[in-house]
């Protein structure tokens, strides 16, 4: 009897088991979600450059080469400050909420699990010193005193 009742408990608690670790929370799995979700992309220098390759060093710390278009010139934001300045749970709402100016896709982050966030915050907290702010945005027909990538919309057709 006692073995009928260890083994039912047992297929209770595997789902549970299996369930608790795709939401688990980890350093690792915020490494993860930084590569997978393009957070690389654009906020560590010379990600693209190197193919992919995470120098800790510069990991999330932002680029001063912006991204320059009819919204302005708007730079990719040191992370590391994002996240040393905030709490587990305020980085969490802060990623649920916040709004940015293009290229910056802020709807896939509003949008992102928040085990994911949890770990992405755990992450970049795991990386160190934050390091220097980023230049601030440089408003339309004003010129950047920084390196930039024009991005130029697509001519829209007449008619």
């Amino acid at each position: 009897m006692r073995r009928s009742i260890l083994a039912a408990a047992l297929l209770v608690a595997a789902p549970l088991a299996g369930h608790a670790a795709e939401g688990e929370v980890s350093v690792e799995r915020g490494a993860y979600v930084a590569k997978t979700h393009g957070c690389h992309d654009c906020h560590t220098g010379n990600y693209n450059e190197t193919g992919g390759q995470v120098d800790p060093a510069l990991a999330l710390k932002g680029t001063p080469v912006g991204w320059q278009g009819p919204w302005g010139t708007t730079y990719p934001a040191n992370l590391r400050i994002t996240a040393a300045t905030r709490s587990e749970d305020e980085f969490v709402k802060y990623m649920k909420e916040f709004k940015a100016r293009p290229p910056m896709p802020y709807y896939n982050v509003n949008a992102t699990e928040e085990s994911d966030l949890r770990s992405l915050h755990a992450y970049i907290k795991s990386l160190g010193e934050p390091g220097d702010p980023m230049p601030e945005a440089v408003p339309p027909g004003e010129e950047p005193k920084t390196p930039y990538y024009p991005l130029v919309p697509p001519a829209m057709p007449k008619g």
